[in-house]
């Protein structure tokens, strides 16, 4: 009897070995397959990650004086020091200038400007702003341009309106809407370039499109001098897309983010007055959302800030409330409309 329990036994022993080597052989193949599909996810998060930084409104000039209500005297030591600031991060995908990077529209400016975002470690771009080009001026888009492509030469771009892409499932639209036939500071798209943006996004309804622009679309304040006149008819055009887009803009030296369903409005502030700062901005594009993550960037030329702070009415106008500096802002993708 006992020679059979032991035979038994020693059956059932084997049987719960094979099983048991079994479950852990599944066990194990189930825990490769879960770490092989995370490294993959990994990397396909890193890939729909996005930063770049946005600085306007530097208003360069080489030899100034302060007004009152810009720095433009201290322009070169504040420009350095944004520049100075970016580099310090270990990747930044471009740098965006969105307008008035020389405050007078003349050739030595802008060749003065030139040398210090030479010094950028990353690709940069620019946008016009009102006071870079003028009416009849030896300064024109084609003029402007040409210093620009020899100083960048991954600057391609012959029109004053462009469109690159950054990474896959990112594209960047570079309007120009500045007036050129009057000695103003408000704004306008034509007709053309209306057309061509309408293009341009209906390339790109399964991306994250990034406009920049100089003069707002959607004002942090009202100005009825600085405004854009066609800003609805571009608004409506925007609006009209479901993609997550998100329009950075300048022009008005003042931060305030405004959110309308998938579009996103940024006006950031100017870098030669208070509160002289500039963006850092991270897009996290997921499956279902995007995420944009904003970094608030002030000078360390604190002297002069507080110089700055003095010149302005109302710094908090300017400077905008936490949500309109260090805010996190989500889009869902709606796929289904």
């Amino acid at each position: 009897m006992s020679r059979r329990k032991g035979g038994r036994r020693a059956i059932q022993e084997k049987k719960e070995g094979f099983f048991t080597k079994v479950f852990n052989t599944i066990v194990t193949v189930c825990l490769t397959a879960g770490m092989l599909w995370g490294l993959q996810a990994c990397s396909v998060v890193s890939d729909s990650n996005l930063r770049f930084a946005q600085v306007s409104d530097v208003h360069f000039m080489a030899n100034a004086s302060n007004t009152t209500f810009k720095m433009i005297g201290e322009s070169p030591r504040l420009l350095d020091d944004a520049i100075n600031q970016i580099n310090e991060y270990n990747h930044m995908d471009f740098v965006m200038f969105t307008g008035d990077q020389i405050d007078k529209s003349f050739e030595k400016e802008l060749r003065a400007f030139l040398p210090h975002i030479q010094n950028l470690k990353f690709p940069w771009y620019l946008t016009f702003g009102n006071h870079d080009r003028c009416i009849g001026g030896y300064l024109t888009t084609s003029v402007y341009w040409d210093l620009v492509r020899n100083a960048n030469p991954d600057f391609k771009v012959k029109k004053s309106y462009y469109s690159f892409e950054p990474k896959k499932n990112f594209k960047v639209i570079v309007l120009d809407n500045i007036i050129l036939d009057e000695i103003t500071s408000n704004g306008y798209i034509d007709e053309e370039q209306l057309k061509w943006l309408k293009k341009e996004l209906d390339a790109s309804k399964n991306d994250v499109v990034m406009i920049f622009m100089h003069v707002p679309v959607v004002e942090p304040f009202a100005s009825p001098n600085h405004r854009m006149r066609n800003g609805i008819v571009l608004k409506q055009l925007l609006e009209s897309y479901k993609n997550p887009i998100a329009v950075f803009q300048g022009h008005y030296h003042a931060a305030k983010i405004v959110q309308h369903d998938n579009v996103l409005y940024v006006a950031s502030p100017a870098l030669v007055s208070y509160p002289n700062a500039f963006r850092v901005v991270n897009v996290n594009n997921y499956k279902d959302k995007v995420v944009f993550d904003f970094e608030w960037k002030e000078t360390r030329e604190t002297t002069i800030q507080k110089m700055a702070k003095i010149l302005v009415f109302s710094g908090s106008i300017y400077a905008g409330e936490e949500k309109d500096q260090f805010g996190t802002y989500e889009i869902k993708k709606n796929k289904g409309r």
